[in-house]
């Protein structure tokens, strides 16, 4: 998969508060990188837990459940688009089907 904005993870774990993101938002990002995802069945089978929303919308629980990584997803061209990245708490107040 190709995934737009890894700066946005970057930002995040460089962020004093949320420096223990670091290594689990990594090992997300190789693992999508790697990853063939053409259907949520596909995605289903490497994060049981991860929900589906509207829109298109992935949430990833990220860091023992302490972090949420929303991704917009185009399966036909193979590409994750980053849309939000954030705490239990930060998740609670977006929208997710809009970020």
């Amino acid at each position: 998969m190709r995934i737009i904005a890894r700066r946005t993870l970057r930002e995040f774990w460089e962020a004093p508060a949320h420096q223990d993101s670091e290594a689990p938002l990594r090992a997300w990002f190789a693992e999508a990188s790697k990853a063939d995802w053409a259907t949520p069945a596909d995605i289903k089978r490497q994060h049981r837990n991860a929900s589906f929303v509207g829109n298109s919308r992935v949430v990833f629980n990220i860091g023992g459940n302490k972090y949420r990584l929303v991704v917009a997803i185009k399966y036909t061209a193979r590409m994750l688009f980053i849309r939000f990245v954030g705490s239990h708490a930060q998740y609670d107040r977006i929208d997710v089907e809009v970020v």
